[in-house]
């Protein structure tokens, strides 16, 4: 294949920009055709592009020399290079298919190389001071960008040359687009000046609807890994595309999907203002679809939701303020609060447990007082977390007395009638754990009694000493001496503390 003779020229800078035009549509053509023999020809027109990038000015490729040229070259070859990134993205998923990838980081590798040399004629374009650099590299910049971020992170469908390959197209064109940074060419490195993220999220558009986003694997990711550059205070300006695909990703059956969307809306939480997620009811409809995920078993998934929920109820209950006379009303808080609990009960698989546990404190810091509306349940799920050992490092044991503490610092005025329970289960866990003879690392048993001794502190300054009392006999009839060890420090502390004062 030959571009009608530009290849041939023997003084190649001399081809008018009519015949670049030609040769690039013909290479564009045998790029995307679906003729039985299209390896054939797609290989054939990656060494004929390699050729015409190599032997044109780069003045004519930026379409310097004849901007009234119609198409103009940098029109055309920035379709081009959207093919080019087609090409070499990695196919749609198939089941049964492990061979899938076989191939792409090599199309990848030569593709880079292809966007390395435009990239450089560019530049050197810039350098020469010639003012349609700057044409040229917007045609390029959304595509070369795809691509990158395609084979920069570690996937099936890239080895350590493709990544390598795509590392330098990025690096080259922030270097170019005189960005110090990702983020800084995706939202403009300065207040007044635009960035590219409008661009790159409309060529990802096509592939991010219903019926699409499963076409390319690679999509999401690039999607995702985008969003997270763009934070406070550029993202809102583009809230309306990137909030539906993250709701999209956080809505499909698989549980990688769910995860990766959750984050991408949990991105959204952390760096678009509370008015814009309350405009539209987005922060309501952003709720209820992580709130449907809490019936998830997948642990991951409970925790990525735990987190971005935590962060939305601020947003959610802004405008929430009690007047008093009338019931306080139920606080989204307290309506996960509720369904966690309820799972937390039965709940008997340990990375589920650690996952509840681990979340639990940060749910009564976030009530406070309220945690007295579930007091009952509270209780029940403390004792029957506080009976399991939970393996070597005892995560659900630790997390639930450091929810057991906060509990009797925000609720004390009610712990007095729930004292014998607590303190009949504080103590078995004393015992169990000054007995444990398994793999458990001394200093996870340390911190098990240090932070039961704690909880028994507190639990006697809310009942005025009562503990102290109870506790009375217990060294003299007791010949453990870590047992012994934390009731004594449980008696200092009464004896330092006047009840009178509390």
């Amino acid at each position: 294949m030959e571009p009608d003779g530009c290849l041939d020229s023997s003084l190649p800078g001399e081809c008018p920009s009519s015949a670049v035009t030609q040769a690039l549509s013909q290479i564009l053509h045998h790029l995307t055709c679906q003729e039985s023999r299209r390896n054939k020809a797609r290989n054939a027109a990656l060494d004929d592009l390699r050729v015409l990038i190599d032997s044109t000015e780069c003045a004519r490729l930026c379409g310097g020399d004849d901007p009234s040229s119609s198409p103009p070259v940098p029109a055309v070859l920035g379709q081009v290079a959207k093919a080019l990134e087609k090409l070499a993205s990695p196919p749609k998923e198939q089941e049964g298919r492990s061979d899938r990838h076989s191939g792409v980081a090599q199309k990848a590798t030569e593709v880079g190389a292809l966007f390395l040399q435009q990239l450089g004629k560019i530049e050197a374009a810039k350098n020469s001071f010639c003012p349609a650099w700057k044409t040229g590299l917007r045609h390029l910049a959304g595509p070369v960008y795809i691509f990158a971020v395609t084979h920069t992170l570690e996937q099936p469908w890239t080895n350590q040359r493709s990544r390598e390959v795509a590392g330098k197209v990025l690096a080259l064109l922030l270097k170019v687009s005189e960005c110090g940074s990702v983020a800084g060419f995706l939202h403009g490195e300065n207040e007044d000046e635009k960035g590219s993220f409008s661009l790159i999220m409309g060529l990802l558009k096509p592939d991010m609807n219903k019926e699409s986003w499963k076409n390319n694997p690679a999509t999401k990711y690039v999607f995702s890994w985008t969003l997270k550059q763009v934070t406070r205070p550029w993202l809102n300006q583009y809230l309306e595309r990137v909030f539906p695909p993250s709701l999209l990703i956080s809505d499909d059956y698989q549980t990688e999907n769910k995860i990766l969307g959750v984050h991408c809306l949990h991105h959204i939480v952390l760096n678009v203002p509370a008015a814009d997620l309350l405009q539209y009811n987005r922060a309501q409809v952003l709720y209820h679809a992580l709130f449907n995920h809490l019936y998830s078993p997948e642990y991951q998934l409970i925790q990525a939701v735990l987190l971005c929920l935590l962060d939305l109820f601020p947003i959610l209950e802004k405008d929430l303020h009690w007047k008093g006379g009338i019931a306080r009303p139920t606080t989204h808080c307290e309506e996960v609060l509720q369904l966690v609990l309820t799972h937390m009960e039965p709940e008997h698989r340990l990375l589920l447990r650690r996952t509840y546990a681990r979340n639990l404190p940060a749910f009564v810091k976030r009530l406070g007082i309220l945690t007295i509306r579930h007091l009952k349940r509270l209780e029940r799920v403390i004792i029957g977390y506080l009976e399991v050992y939970d393996g070597p490092e005892e995560e659900a044991r630790l997390k639930i007395m450091e929810t057991l503490k906060l509990l009797l610092q925000y609720a004390w005025p009610r712990v007095s009638c729930r004292l014998v329970v607590l303190l009949k289960a504080l103590l078995k866990l004393v015992c169990d754990v000054a007995r444990d003879s398994s793999l458990t690392p001394e200093l996870v048993k340390s911190s098990l009694l240090d932070e039961a001794t704690d909880c028994l502190i507190l639990l006697d300054h809310c009942s005025q000493g009562q503990v102290k009392s109870l506790l009375a006999k217990i060294p003299q009839s007791c010949d453990d001496s870590k047992v012994v060890k934390c009731i004594s420090k449980v008696q200092q502390a009464s004896k330092e503390t006047s009840y009178a004062e509390t």
